[in-house]
């Protein structure tokens, strides 16, 4: 993440590319469900429906926040969870620091 993220932000966009344990972009295209976790800083979890950026072969999954997703400064956690025909996976987490506004 190198934008930095505010408190109320709309519109930010959040892309994460799955990858499998050897480090190699997993093909998503036949995901039956596409997740992007968000956790505040006071440990809630927020589940958001996510959708391909192209067609999901390159692996990579979006989602870009509504009104009210955003609602606390600190650090958050961010993780994606795919279901495939062959199983269910989370992605590693990425932590970011959500800024205060004036």
């Amino acid at each position: 993440m190198s934008a930095e993220i505010h408190v109320g932000d709309i519109g930010t966009a959040f892309e994460v590319t799955v990858k499998d344990q050897d480090d190699v972009v997993v093909d998503l295209s036949s995901a039956t469900a596409k997740e992007i976790l968000l956790q505040k800083p006071d440990k809630t979890v927020l589940t958001k429906t996510a959708s391909f950026a192209t067609d999901g072969e390159d692996g990579v999954i979006q989602y870009a926040l509504a009104a009210g997703d955003i609602d606390a400064n600190g650090l958050w956690s961010l993780q994606a969870h795919v279901v495939l025909p062959a199983g269910e996976w989370w992605s590693s987490v990425v932590i970011f620091d959500v800024v205060a506004n004036v």
